[in-house]
C-alpha cells in the first residue's frame, strides 16, 4: 500500500493485517525539503518551540544549537511517564501506521533515516507496546514516548504475540536504531498519532457491530411478523432525516416476505429506519472526520512554508472526540431498541406465540432469563454513552489548560462496542427461535445461526448460546451469504 496516497478506514484497517508498505517517490522529497528548513531553524536565533527551547513550562529555557542533539533522547525518556498495562500490538502497529501516514505530508520534519526506520520496524511485523494510560489529547506525548523508545530499542515491543525487550527485537529484525537528529525526538512524540489510531480501531468495530444489529433488527423483524409498510419509500420521504431513507429501502428489501400481522407495531420496529439511519450517518460523519484527521499533520511545531517553522494546534482532535461522543449516544439508541424488541418478541399478547418462545409452556423459563442479560448489557452501553468531554486538570503549570481528551472518547467506544456485540448476539438468538415458532422459511442468518446453535426444545443455559449467536453474526457481516 501506497505512503504518500490518501488513506480511507477500510485501508488503514486491512493493512494492519500485514500489508506492505512503499512510500510515494515524492515523500522522501518532501522529507528532505523539510529537514533543510529544520536545520537552518536549529542554527537560527529566533526560539522554536520543542527545537531550540524547552517544553510546556520549561518554554523559557533556551538551548544551544550544540546541545540540541543531546536534547533529543532526553526529551522522550522525560515524558514517558504512561502507565497500566501494555495495550495490544494491533494498537502499537496503528500508532506506527499513522505516524508514518502523517509525516508523509513532509511537516514534521522527521530525519530521512528515522522515516527509513519506522517503515523497517513496519516491514519486521513487530509493534512497539504502549501502556494504556497517559494521553489527555493534547498530543499523546507521555503514551507516544513510550512507544518512541521502544522504536528506539528501550522498553518493550510486541513480536509473534509476546512482549520482548525493544532492543532484543530490534535485533532479531536486524534493525539498528538510527541517532536521533534535531526534531527526531518531536516528531516521535508530540503528535496526536495514538488517538488517531485507537479512534480508527474503534471506528471501524462500531461499523461492524452496526451492521450485526441491522442484521439482528432485521431477523427479530422476520420473527414478530412486522408491518413491512413502515419501510415504504413514500413513507420514509415525507420528512429529510439523515440515512433514514436508504435504511428504509435496505429493511423493506429484507423484509419483502413478510406477511404483517397488525396494523402498527411497537416503536422499536417502527422507528427502525430512523434510528439506525441516524446512527449510520453519525458513524459516516465520524470516519469522514477521522479520514481527514489521519491524513493530515498533527504536529507541533511544523515545517510551514518553505523557510519557517511554527507551532500549531493541530495535536488537538476536537472534532473528532465531539464526533466519537456522537457516535456512541447513537449506538446506544440502537441498542434500547433492541432490548425492547427482546422483551416484545417474548410477550404472546403482542406476537401470538408461545409466552417466552418456550414450546414445552408450563413451568419452562424459556428465554425470559435472557431480558435480565440484555438489561444488564444495556446498562453498559448507556453507561459508555456518557461523555467524556470535559477539560482534564490544567498541567504544566496552567499553560496546558485544554484538552479535549480523544484518545479516551475512542477507548470508551470500544469498550461500548463489546457490549452492543453481545446484545446484537442475543436478539439474534431470540429472534431465530421467534422465527422457528412462526416455521418461517430460513433466511441466510438464521440458515448460518441453525448450523451451529439449536432451537430451544427444553430449558438449557443459553449464555453459551449468545456468545456462539454473536460470533456467528460477526462472521456473516464480515463474510455475508449469497443474498444476504
Amino acid at each position: 500500500m501506497q505512503l504518500g496516497a490518501r488513506w480511507d478506514l477500510s485501508g488503514f484497517v486491512t493493512a494492519l493485517d500485514g500489508a506492505e508498505l512503499e512510500a510515494d517517490a515524492t515523500v522522501i522529497d518532501r522529507l528532505k525539503k523539510a529537514r533543510v528548513v529544520v536545520d537552518a531553524a536549529a542554527d537560527g536565533e529566533p526560539p522554536v518551540y520543542g527545537l531550540n527551547t524547552g517544553l510546556g513550562a520549561n518554554l523559557g529555557h533556551r538551548l544551544a544549537p550544540s546541545e540540541i542533539e543531546a536534547f533529543q533522547r532526553q526529551l522522550i525518556e522525560g515524558r514517558a511517564v504512561a502507565v497500566g498495562p501494555p495495550l495490544p500490538a494491533r494498537v502499537g502497529r496503528a500508532l506506527l501506521l499513522a505516524r508514518l501516514i502523517g509525516a508523509t505530508q513532509g511537516v514534521s520534519g522527521i530525519s530521512v533515516q528515522m522515516f527509513e526506520h519506522l517503515c523497517a520496524v513496519w516491514r519486521a511485523g513487530i509493534a512497539p507496546a504502549v501502556p494504556a494510560h497517559g494521553s489527555v489529547g493534547a498530543s499523546d506525548l507521555t503514551q507516544n514516548a513510550v512507544w518512541a523508545l521502544a522504536v528506539l530499542g528501550q522498553g518493550q515491543m510486541w513480536v509473534d504475540g509476546r512482549l520482548c525487550a525493544a532492543d532484543d527485537a530490534l535485533k532479531s529484525a536486524g534493525l539498528v536504531p538510527p541517532a536521533l537528529q534535531p526534531k527526531d525526538a518531536m516528531a516521535l512524540i508530540n503528535h496526536g498519532g495514538l488517538s488517531a489510531a485507537r479512534a480508527g480501531l474503534a471506528l471501524h468495530t462500531a461499523d461492524e457491530t452496526l451492521q450485526m444489529a441491522q442484521q439482528a433488527a432485521a431477523l427479530a423483524c422476520q420473527g414478530y411478523g412486522v408491518n413491512n409498510e413502515i419501510f415504504a419509500p413514500e413513507i420514509n420521504a415525507l420528512r429529510t432525516s439523515p440515512g433514514q431513507a436508504e435504511m428504509a429501502a435496505w429493511f423493506l428489501d429484507a423484509l419483502k416476505d413478510t406477511a404483517p400481522r397488525r396494523v402498527q407495531d411497537p416503536l422499536s420496529f417502527r422507528t427502525l429506519a430512523s434510528v439506525m439511519g441516524a446512527a449510520h450517518d453519525a458513524l459516516t460523519r465520524a470516519i469522514a472526520i477521522w479520514e481527514d484527521e489521519v491524513n493530515g499533520a498533527s504536529d507541533s511545531p511544523a515545517v510551514v512554508g518553505a523557510e519557517a517553522m511554527a507551532s500549531t494546534p493541530n495535536f488537538q482532535a476536537p472534532a473528532l472526540a465531539l464526533a466519537l461522543e456522537q457516535v456512541s449516544l447513537a449506538m446506544a439508541m440502537v441498542g434500547q431498541g433492541a432490548v425492547m424488541r427482546v422483551q416484545r418478541l417474548m410477550n404472546p399478547d403482542l406476537t401470538g406465540l408461545p409466552r417466552y418462545l418456550s414450546p414445552v409452556g408450563g413451568v419452562s423459563a424459556g428465554f425470559v432469563p435472557l431480558q435480565k442479560t440484555a438489561a444488564a448489557l444495556l446498562a453498559e452501553v448507556r453507561r459508555h454513552a456518557q461523555p467524556v468531554l470535559f477539560d482534564p486538570a490544567p498541567v504544566s503549570d496552567g499553560v496546558e489548560d485544554m484538552a479535549p481528551l480523544t484518545a479516551q472518547t475512542a477507548v470508551k467506544l470500544e469498550q461500548q462496542m463489546a457490549a452492543l456485540r453481545l446484545l446484537t448476539g442475543t436478539e439474534a438468538l431470540v429472534a431465530a427461535q421467534a422465527c422457528d415458532l412462526r416455521e418461517l422459511s430460513p433466511s441466510p442468518l438464521h440458515s448460518v445461526l441453525r448450523a451451529r446453535i439449536a432451537p430451544l426444545h427444553e430449558d438449557r443455559a443459553l449464555g453459551a448460546d449468545v456468545d456462539a449467536t454473536t460470533e456467528v453474526l460477526q462472521r456473516h457481516v464480515s463474510t455475508p451469504e449469497p443474498n444476504s
